[in-house]
């Protein structure tokens, strides 16, 4: 299943490894990226593929959630019907 992951915090070296590093360990895909600093941040959004059921989904938000806490960093998941759903008017 498709996904958005978003990624803000302190710029500093080795963010995207370390985001890129967490999606391999758990077999996500990177289809697209982009980041950005604004000033003294770093903003990422992925565009990626989740192996696995809903379940598994949601097993891997929660740790992709906590591994960015560990790092001062708010990583956010959020399942593509969603993302397109608060998109839609």
């Amino acid at each position: 299943m498709k996904a958005v992951i978003s990624v803000v915090g302190k710029d500093r070296p080795g963010i995207l490894a370390f985001v890129a590093n967490q999606c391999a360990d758990r077999g996500i895909n990177i289809e697209d990226v982009t980041q950005k600093i604004l000033q003294d941040m770093f903003t990422m959004v992925m565009i990626v593929s989740i192996p696995g059921d809903l379940d598994g989904f949601h097993q891997i938000a929660r740790e992709m959630e906590d591994a960015g806490d560990k790092q001062n960093l708010k990583i956010h998941v959020m399942h593509e019907d969603v993302f397109n759903a608060m998109h839609t008017i």
